[in-house]
């Protein structure tokens, strides 16, 4: 009589967990500078990386095969509070503010062009002498929440904080 050993089943390889949600990913702009930051991380510790190694350990660590799918899942989506009614916090003329948002158009790929509610007026003159407040402004911001315009001393007129 023989015997016949059974093997166990072999599982089905379960497929890299992906989050549910868009919300859950990233901005462009925020996973270059993870990236970013793991690189040098490494690098401060003695494990050199190449930048496209950064960004493939990224989108390891969000659950994709590679940047290249990450990058796909990403897209060139506007933050998460993008979007008219939502909020966002930042700095006007160097003045912090919390906002409403009015409105949002995509200039190109990482732009946007926001109108903001802003809860409190902001003074936009730096005399003392003098004050002209804002509470509605329309500001043009990059990947990274920053104007491209600048006041005298460099500083960007609008910061969104991401």
């Amino acid at each position: 009589m023989t015997t016949t050993s059974q093997t166990p089943p072999v599982p089905e390889p379960t497929p890299n967990p992906r989050p549910a949600t868009s919300t859950a990913l990233p901005t462009l702009a925020a996973a270059k500078s993870q990236a970013k930051r793991l690189r040098e991380r490494l690098a401060a510790e003695d494990m050199p990386i190449s930048h496209g190694h950064a960004l493939e350990l990224v989108a390891h660590q969000h659950g994709f095969r590679d940047w290249n799918a990450f990058h796909a899942a990403i897209g060139n989506r506007p933050p998460d509070a993008f979007v008219p009614g939502g909020r966002v916090q930042g700095r006007y003329l160097g003045q912090a503010f919390d906002a409403t948002i009015l409105a949002v158009d995509m200039l190109r790929p990482g732009w946007f062009r926001l109108e903001l509610d802003l809860d409190n007026a902001v003074d936009v003159v730096s005399f003392d002498s003098f004050s002209n407040f804002r509470k509605r402004i329309r500001g043009t911001v990059g990947p990274s929440g920053l104007s491209r315009e600048r006041s005298s001393v460099g500083q960007p007129h609008l910061e969104i904080d991401l």
